[in-house]
């Protein structure tokens, strides 16, 4: 008895990782034949769990979505993980979840080990957080997108840019990405045929969503890094290097991954990619990181850092 239930407890802890499943992958990881997985599905049934056929050549079981939500299955660290999220969602920039993320969390805590209880809690008092620094995303909107990038269904909403101007897109979701500071999606647009970024605040989801698609290549390994590269370069117009007399460690403490990408050279120095909306607000920008640089590329900055300097130098010996 002790066995089957342990294995009904895999079964679904199975089933809430992966949206679909055949009989004979979850036979595989089960280490039992394609018959008990039947006979252990229907068990589930019978305790509340809807888990729907899947047809298809193979067959197989997903878990859908009940009247009531049934328990989930957490492992130690998935607990902690989960209790941290709401507790930083609780002040964090998803608009409108405060009071719900503090209610889930109370009754997370309260059926927590006292173990576990007592890492959770250290972690919120020892931690402040920053609210205001980004613009506040609307959780039904952040629910929609995840849905569809699981659900690997075509989103369509209209998006406003950095313009103001406002178009209607198509795109097959890929990832959500956070910086911190404000909500991504990475998806590729059917219509414009190719990879963006879209900021999600600007975002306005269109019901229903579009049809199923057939995943495609990513556009990089690191969708993080491809993230960034957009947003500190392909943002702007204007693309520069500089070379920066400091250690790539220090760097990154002073300049975010949103503002630009860093590589090192040596122990000294490294490489900064940056764009910006004008040459003098990036030489006034790198000026201000406190070391020595040289400007790699392209010309018009390092005339924008030399009339900065000859205005410095005129203000200093005025004074």
């Amino acid at each position: 008895m002790v066995e089957t239930s342990a294995r009904l407890l895999r079964l679904l802890s199975l089933l809430q990782v992966r949206r679909d499943w055949s009989g004979a992958d979850l036979a595989d990881r089960l280490g039992v034949t394609d018959r008990t997985v039947r006979r252990d599905v229907e068990k589930l049934r019978s305790l509340g769990y809807p888990v729907h056929a899947v047809t298809g050549t193979a067959g197989g079981y997903r878990l859908g979505a009940g009247a009531a939500l049934p328990p989930l299955l957490l492992d130690d660290e998935e607990a902690v993980a989960v209790a941290i999220g709401l507790r930083t969602a609780s002040t964090g920039a998803v608009a409108g979840i405060e009071e719900t993320c503090v209610r889930a969390l109370a009754k997370l805590e309260q059926v927590l080990p006292s173990r576990l209880r007592e890492r959770v809690r250290a972690l919120g008092a020892s931690t402040v957080p920053l609210v205001g620094v980004g613009p506040m995303v609307d959780a039904g909107v952040l629910t929609a997108i995840a849905t569809a990038c699981r659900a690997q269904e075509r989103l369509r909403f209209d998006y406003r840019d950095h313009g103001g101007e406002s178009s209607v897109r198509e795109v097959e979701p890929l990832r959500l990405v956070h910086t911190g500071r404000r909500w991504y999606l990475i998806g590729f647009d059917v219509v414009r045929v190719g990879w963006r970024t879209f900021r999600v605040d600007r975002m306005v989801p269109r019901v229903p969503t579009g049809p199923r698609f057939t995943p495609r290549e990513p556009p990089a390994e690191d969708l993080a890094a491809y993230a960034a590269r957009g947003l500190t370069v392909g943002a702007y117009g204007r693309r520069a290097v500089v070379l920066l007399r400091m250690p790539v460690a220090e760097a990154a403490e002073r300049i975010s991954a949103t503002a630009g990408q860093l590589e090192a050279v040596d122990e000294g120095s490294c490489r900064l990619t940056a764009g910006a909306p004008s040459w003098e607000g990036l030489a006034m920008w790198v000026s201000m990181l406190g070391c020595e640089f040289e400007v790699v590329e392209p010309p018009e900055l390092a005339v924008a850092a030399a009339a900065m300097a000859g205005r410095l130098a005129r203000a200093a010996g005025a004074g």
